[in-house]
């Protein structure tokens, strides 16, 4: 029961991460925010996410998880009816912020509850798979809800979902989960909250600006602050006699390369994924459901892989484990370099099923491996670690071969009249084409989707080349690395 209090939880994150994408049309024809204001609509969430995991997950550790979780999970809510009722851009960003902070609470205090509900190392494997799996779970399930409830409702019924799943979340949770916090936890250090949280927006701030802006004097001077405030997190940590978080435990190679592996994963997987969406709908033409049920084999087979990762890791040892997942992903990648506008579903559907494997086996076995390398007191301070290497991933990810993606697109030659606006974004083109006649409509519909496919290939082979470098660093850092295999000891 407490597992899946944990899994609903997680399953929620990953829907709300995802929903966003399909409303952010409808809410722009609402709310008219500006270009800017709706670069901030859907990046004020991850920014404020990505800076406070690592401090929540420490405050779990003192004031007790299972409270951290239920008062997050409140908050969620309520918050939910505020980005589903806002009536201004600045109202629905400042909504998007508060969301990040309640969900920042979230992720870290469910896996570390798992670290202290499973004491039987096989038992726990097999629970980091499950909720590995309503991760992938909801990453599918966000599209095809959010298609779903767009065809018949407005584009506030996204949000709104998740009011009835948190209420039964807090209503169960507080009665099946154990609370669990570290004994000796010592004072939470605010400097070092801000220096987490100020160092973590610096360097994704700078690394969005530069993919979508170029290096104008912002980048450069969010880079370094953002660098300098990390940097200065590291140095207090040391000082601390007990830390917020304890950096002395990246010496450990398995550490390390566990939380290295997530972040190349992520980093060379959400790019390319970000735009798929985008090729299945204004591409190909599917309906927004459609483009949902499409993406639904990498849940399939992220769900299938969670649930033998742990087995088949004590059977053929960690390294290889991970390593071949990586690999598996970097390969079927590669073969996203032949896509086309025409091509069949059925090699689409293939690949999202390696892909969903290959990383259903390697984050299972990751974050198993970050889990049991700490003592189960610092549990919540080594999850959060995982998760901002997820978060960091994606920024970067999102970023950087988004930033291939939209410089390939940018190049495509137009038929003559052809709106500037056309040239911004595929679906600037697909807007601007409504209002031309129909030669000429066509004419740069066709120009506009072949550079568009185009950009997708070479991020792909950028994303695959990325995987296979990630799998070959997996293989080396985690050599020696073996999973728990008998009862731990209290």
């Amino acid at each position: 029961m407490a597992l899946g209090v944990l899994v609903l939880a997680v399953l929620l994150v990953a829907v709300d991460a995802t929903v966003l994408g399909l409303a952010t049309p409808y809410l722009g024809e609402d709310l008219q925010p500006s270009g800017t204001q709706l670069l901030w609509i859907g990046d004020a969430y991850s920014f404020v996410l990505a800076g406070l995991l690592v401090s929540m997950g420490s405050l779990g550790d003192r004031i007790g998880r299972k409270r951290l979780l239920l008062t997050g999970a409140t908050a969620f809510g309520l918050i939910s009816v505020l980005n589903a009722y806002a009536q201004t851009p600045e109202t629905m960003i400042v909504a998007r912020a508060l969301l990040g902070v309640a969900g920042a609470t979230l992720m870290p205090s469910t896996l570390a509850l798992i670290r202290n509900l499973f004491h039987d190392p096989r038992e726990r494997s097999l629970a980091i798979g499950i909720w590995s799996a309503a991760a992938s779970a909801g990453m599918a399930i966000g599209p095809i809800a959010g298609g779903a409830l767009l065809e018949h409702f407005w584009w506030g019924s996204v949000f709104l979902i998740n009011l009835p799943v948190m209420a039964l979340l807090v209503v169960v949770g507080m009665k099946t989960l154990p609370e669990s916090r570290n004994p000796s936890p010592g004072p939470w250090d605010l400097p070092s909250v801000l220096l987490s949280m100020a160092g973590m927006i610096g360097v994704v701030y700078a690394v969005k600006e530069a993919a979508a802006a170029g290096f104008s004097w912002p980048v450069p001077a969010a880079a370094v602050a953002g660098a300098a405030a990390l940097r200065a997190f590291v140095r207090r940590q040391r000082s601390l006699p007990v830390p917020v978080v304890d950096v002395r435990l990246f010496r450990s190679r398995g550490f390390s390369g566990a939380v290295l592996s997530d972040l190349l994963t992520v980093l060379g997987l959400s790019g390319l994924l970000f735009f798929l969406s985008q090729y299945l709908q204004l591409v190909q033409e599917r309906r927004p459901i459609e483009a949902g049920l499409a993406e639904l084999p990498a849940a399939v087979g992220a769900v299938a892989a969670g649930l033998v990762a742990g087995a088949v890791a004590r059977r053929f040892s960690v390294r290889v484990v991970v390593a071949g997942g990586l690999a598996m992903i970097g390969l079927a990648l590669a073969v996203l370099t032949t896509l086309g506008r025409t091509t069949g579903y059925p090699l689409i559907g293939v690949v999202l099923l390696v892909v969903g494997f290959g990383a259903g086996v390697a984050f299972t076995v990751t974050s198993d491996v970050i889990l049991t390398a700490v003592p189960k007191e610092q549990a919540g301070a080594a999850a959060a670690v995982s998760e901002t290497a997820y978060e960091l991933g994606t920024a970067l990810g999102i970023a950087l071969l988004g930033s291939v993606v939209t410089n390939v697109y940018q190049g495509f030659t137009g038929p003559a009249g052809t709106p500037e606006a056309a040239h911004e974004s595929l679906a600037g083109a697909v807007v601007a084409a409504e209002h031309l006649p129909g030669e000429t409509a066509g004419e740069l519909l066709h120009a506009a989707r072949e550079a568009f496919v185009d950009g997708v290939a070479l991020a792909a082979g950028f994303g695959a080349a990325l995987l296979l470098l990630a799998s070959a660093a997996a293989f080396f850092l985690l050599r020696g690395q073996k999973l728990a295999d008998g009862p731990v000891r209290h």
